[in-house]
């Protein structure tokens, strides 16, 4: 009965949409008032301490074992969780019920231990819902008509646009994941590139395109961790998805390593997830997903950025394309649950359907967002141009040559 009441206080004020509720005990609530959009079913109890201890992390693991079901159509998880998000009282915002929080440790062997157990997962299992550039970042929808290919090559551009880079100048990809944004710059913008990741199946990867595409006089792949480069500096560094993986205790140093990598003068586009309310862990996912992640607040990289003695150019939010992204890889992603489920298991897939539509109802509810950075080191980058017309200049050639 006390877990009952528990559950109900719980609930009353966590949506701001109508959901439905089906107990362990058979019996039923609507919360809000009308027809429930999307309906909770417990199959069993999850203990109130538990709950208490951190609520995202027991109800995220009582979903992935089945205890918990979510119905209401397609993005179902999405829409539950953007509704929790927007409801001030809800327990998704509350601190009472996140009182137990993972322990992290970013050693260079803890930070390699943390991209292995998410990006060595294996190729195989990425190439089945990402795109074939097996990007796996934020897109960027300049047409609703865009394909999730066409987005993540604009992404690709649009990133390398804003450094208005000179070819046969030099580039240095921090995370370079599988290698569509170093090797674009090499074949497309004259550049020499080198890529580091910690990623051994990333890694992998990118060496076989080098060779394939006989890049191998223009791109280098490193496998080492970003403080450990041992380089000249580079006219223009990028960094995609990378800082919220270092931690909060080294962050300072990430944005002052990027400092020493870039000449002066040098210009780099950093782009990561951020939240405009300031940081933040989530158990569940540090758990499970991004072990060692943590979410900068905006002003928390600003202030680093300008501590590592480097300019602000531009700073550009990209939170509803992320949200869109996130959209399109669950609906691939579910287009694939067999073939996930036969490679992983099924507690494993429901953790990824459940990680992808959370995701996006955290950018939908404006949770979290994504900026890119255009930093330059020197007086506000005094070889760049003076507005951002020559970006969307870039931008529009690029697409007047592919459609003619």
């Amino acid at each position: 009965m006390l877990e009952k009441t528990f559950y109900k206080t719980l609930f009353s004020h966590s949506f701001n949409i109508p959901v439905k509720v089906n107990y362990w005990d058979g019996k039923s609530v609507v919360y809000g008032e009308g027809e429930p959009e999307v309906t909770i079913t417990f199959h069993e109890v999850i203990p109130m301490k538990e709950i208490l201890n951190n609520a995202s992390l027991a109800l995220g693991e009582g979903y992935m074992d089945g205890k918990i079901e979510i119905d209401g159509g397609p993005y179902s998880i999405q829409k539950l969780l953007t509704a929790a998000y927007e409801s001030a009282g809800s327990f998704m915002r509350n601190s009472k019920y996140i009182r137990f929080l993972p322990k992290q440790s970013h050693t260079e062997k803890h930070s390699k231990e943390d991209v292995q157990s998410h990006y060595d997962v294996g190729n195989d299992f990425y190439q089945l819902w990402l795109d074939s550039t097996m990007t796996y970042s934020c897109a960027y929808f300049q047409s609703p008509k865009d394909t999730l290919e066409q987005a993540q090559m604009n992404k690709v551009r649009h990133i390398l646009n804003k450094l208005d880079p000179q070819s046969g100048r030099t580039l240095l990809d921090i995370g370079c994941g599988w290698g569509t944004l170093m090797l674009t710059a090499a074949k497309e913008y004259g550049l020499h590139v080198t890529g580091i990741t910690l990623s051994q199946e990333q890694y992998n990867y990118v060496q076989q395109q080098i060779n394939d595409q006989g890049l191998q006089d223009v791109a280098d792949i490193q496998l080492t961790d970003y403080r450990e480069l041992k380089h000249e500096p580079f006219d223009y560094v990028t960094s995609v998805g990378m800082f919220e993986h270092v931690g909060k205790e080294n962050l300072e140093l990430y944005f002052k390593t990027v400092s020493k990598y870039m000449k002066d003068d040098g210009v780099a586009l950093i782009h990561g997830i951020t939240r405009q309310q300031g940081g933040a862990t989530n158990a569940w996912l540090t758990k499970y997903i991004f072990p060692g992640g943590y979410v900068p607040g905006l002003t928390e990289n600003m202030q680093h950025i300008i501590d590592a003695k480097l300019q602000i150019d531009d700073v550009e939010p990209l939170r509803r394309h992320y949200q869109h992204t996130l959209e399109i890889w669950d609906k691939n992603f579910n287009d694939h649950l067999d073939e996930v489920t036969k490679l992983e298991g099924e507690r494993f897939t429901r953790m990824w359907d459940l990680y992808l539509q959370a995701a996006a109802a955290s950018f939908e509810s404006g949770n979290i967002d994504v900026i890119q950075f255009l930093i330059s080191k020197g007086a506000s980058g005094k070889f760049m141009p003076m507005t951002r017309d020559y970006i969307y200049a870039k931008e529009l050639a690029k697409e007047s040559a592919t459609n003619d």
